[in-house]
């Protein structure tokens, strides 16, 4: 086994072992990851947040006994694979063993492994993006089609996990177009590839087209209620942090695609970078959208200082340069990671306040970060929720409705009884099970929505009480309560049906 192979598989068991302490024991999962998991109990080709390629990897977490090691497991192992990609890029570059050791620690020990705690979409995507980056910079070198089709399975592989890929083409296309690499579209293989591409996108395509494209609705809901107070400044600023410790690799990377001569090349990635950034701040997205777009600008930066810092008195910069990307990671990692407790955090909210962290998708600054304040309460929700399940009559009739996807997913993981919770929320509104007649309901409300629950509800039941709330104030979902109604004098399944219809009718406008 050769020295590089070696370096490249302690990189892949540092960052394994890094995630052992990424997270403070007080946190539970965070409410995205419970409905993904959720996700996997009912496959589809389409779901109404996302497409459902993280629902397949879900799938798989039940079938491995969907333990929290596996949740966190596959996210890990994206990360892992991403450090893979960018180490055989460097290599394609031509590389140094130095180019290839900074490119690995630029990755390690970045906003890349603050996404792989989460069992989201975004590792994935990131993931896609650089392996996509990849295949273009191999095409180019060897003009062979074998590329073009890679290209069109990891575009494909990207769209059925997360729809941000497609800024990746509006960023790259045009420069393709108008550079001598346009001659690709020339090529039949190119559209034989394209063909196979369609074809494994288009069984999410006609799931979209038949359930009336939420995927539209879900974003203008996006747009109102969080884009609206995305600042684009911020958006900017945040792009800085998120690789600071590898940002005078990255500005190498530029300098090296416009003045190093080997990469004349590959020079339409320095115009396609900007371009895809001005498309990003236009439509307002959300900062950790750009991520993915910055491992290949290291792996450039990389190959560029492994050249410029090989001789002489530079090449004692060498170490210097390794380090620096972990020297600057350690204030980060003290601080946008829930490795610390609430309760420190509680203490301690100069620092958090001053870089922003304590702001919400509202807009509003709050007493944790948002990510960390959805990964408190869940398991007091789902315990409270059992321990009242269990003193029901007719519990086989019963109806567990949330408010919200992260309530409803909560419930189902953590349960101990063989319930499945649902909510008008989400994806969830296409799982409720209606060959059940049901007779009392467990209703999970939110603390905003729940002041006049049992005034507006009784009437329609025999019995009626508030069971329990969640009293974890560090939780975003503080307040939330449990109300149970029992003896229905109503429809309920009618109720259900005629939401449902409603919700559909929307999608329909």
């Amino acid at each position: 086994m050769g020295k590089k192979t070696i370096l490249l598989l302690g990189f892949i068991a540092l960052k394994f072992i890094l995630h052992c302490f990424l997270i403070s024991p007080e946190y539970d999962l965070h409410r995205d990851e419970y409905l993904h998991l959720d996700q996997g109990r009912h496959l589809d080709w389409g779901y109404i947040s996302v497409p459902p390629f993280t629902s397949w990897v879900s799938k798989l977490i039940l079938l491995l006994g969907n333990d929290v090691f596996w949740v966190k497991f596959f996210p890990a192992l994206f990360g892992a694979l991403t450090i893979y990609i960018v180490w055989k890029t460097i290599e394609s570059l031509n590389g140094s063993l130095f180019s290839l050791v900074l490119g690995a620690v630029c990755i390690l020990f970045s906003a890349v492994l603050r996404l792989n705690i989460l069992y989201q979409p975004n590792s994935f995507d990131v993931l896609c993006w650089v392996t996509f980056y990849f295949i273009v910079i191999r095409y180019i070198q060897t003009q062979n089609t074998k590329w073009l089709f890679m290209g069109a399975l990891t575009f494909a592989l990207g769209f059925l996990n997360k729809y941000n890929i497609i800024f990746l083409l509006i960023g790259l296309l045009p420069v393709l177009l108008l550079t001598k690499h346009c001659m690709m579209f020339a090529q039949k293989q190119f559209y034989t590839a394209l063909l196979i591409g369609f074809f494994l996108m288009a069984p999410n395509l006609l799931w979209q087209y038949n359930n009336h494209f939420p995927v539209v609705h879900h974003l203008k809901e996006l747009a109102a209620t969080q884009l609206v107070n995305v600042d684009r400044f911020d958006f900017l600023q945040h792009q800085l942090l998120f690789f600071i410790g590898a940002f005078f690799v990255i500005i190498s990377g530029f300098v090296g695609l416009l003045f190093y001569k080997p990469f004349k090349p590959f020079r339409l990635f320095f115009f396609s970078f900007f371009l895809t950034i001005i498309v990003f701040m236009y439509f307002k997205a959300k900062d950790y959208y750009a991520i993915g777009l910055y491992p290949v600008y290291i792996a450039f930066g990389a190959v560029v200082l492994g050249e410029w810092l090989k001789t002489g008195w530079k090449k004692y910069l060498q170490p210097v340069a390794i380090a620096l990307p972990l020297l600057l990671f350690i204030p980060v990692y003290n601080i946008a990671f829930p490795n610390k407790t609430p309760n420190y955090i509680l203490k301690h909210p100069e620092l958090y306040k001053k870089l922003g962290l304590l702001r919400w998708e509202d807009g509003k600054d709050h007493t944790l970060p948002q990510d960390f304040a959805d990964m408190q309460g869940w398991k007091e929700l789902a315990q409270k929720t059992d321990s009242v399940y269990q003193k029901l009559p007719n519990q086989h009739q019963t109806l567990i409705l949330c408010d919200n996807y992260g309530q409803a997913g909560a419930i189902n993981y953590y349960t101990k009884q063989k319930i499945q919770a649902v909510s008008f929320n989400a994806d969830y509104i296409n799982w409720f099970d209606l060959t059940k007649k049901y007779k009392n309901i467990i209703r999970i409300k939110e603390a905003d929505n729940s002041k006049t629950e049992l005034q507006k509800t009784s009437p329609f039941f025999e019995s009626s009480s508030v069971a329990g709330a969640i009293t974890n104030p560090n939780a975003r979902e503080f307040g939330t309560t449990i109300f149970v109604f029992t003896g229905a004098k109503m429809d309920i399944n009618g109720r259900i049906k005629a939401e449902i219809k409603q919700y559909k009718d929307y999608l329909k406008e």
